[in-house]
């Protein structure tokens, strides 16, 4: 299972994280949590590469909170104002500065916008993995956009190349 496995969750988390030495990392932990499973008695039922992709999910998503709890602790974060809403915004985006811009954002926007956007969740699906209500989340996605469009938009704006 491990030979057949480790490709799937390696890229998926290689394809979410960007950085080689982080998903080999995530990779480790994911394997020793089905370690850890197959020990217990009676072993999960459905262990198989999609149930290792779920809990390589869980692991970046822990790695980012924990992320954005040191980053907390470093800076002070600037907050939204209650009125602010979002608005359409349909620009093609350059996926390599999309993916630079994703990883500068708080580790809990990258994580909705991550689940939502690049693995297809839906809002409550999204909401269970985060462990938060619906309605948080909803407010969180908008959020996460909104901040996703500001630091693409000034990394975009920075190179000049705006209008081609």
């Amino acid at each position: 299972m491990y030979d057949a496995a480790l490709p799937e969750v390696y890229g998926y988390l290689l394809a979410r994280c960007g950085q080689r030495s982080l998903a080999e990392e995530l990779t480790a932990e994911t394997f020793l949590a089905a370690v850890e499973a197959l020990r217990r008695r009676p072993p999960p039922g459905g262990l198989s590469t999609a149930w290792l992709v779920g809990v390589a999910r869980h692991k970046l998503i822990d790695h980012w909170r924990r992320a954005e709890r040191e980053e907390r602790g470093l800076r002070l974060a600037g907050g939204l104002r209650s009125g602010d809403v979002e608005d359409p915004w349909d620009v093609r985006l350059d996926a390599l500065l999309a993916r630079e811009v994703l990883m500068d954002l708080a580790g809990h926007h990258r994580a909705a916008l991550t689940l939502r956007y690049l693995d297809g969740l839906s809002v409550p699906e999204v909401a269970k993995v985060m462990g938060r209500t619906v309605h948080a989340t909803e407010a969180l996605l908008v959020r996460a956009r909104r901040a996703f469009r500001a630091g693409y938009e000034e990394s975009f704006g920075g190179k000049g190349d705006r209008d081609g």
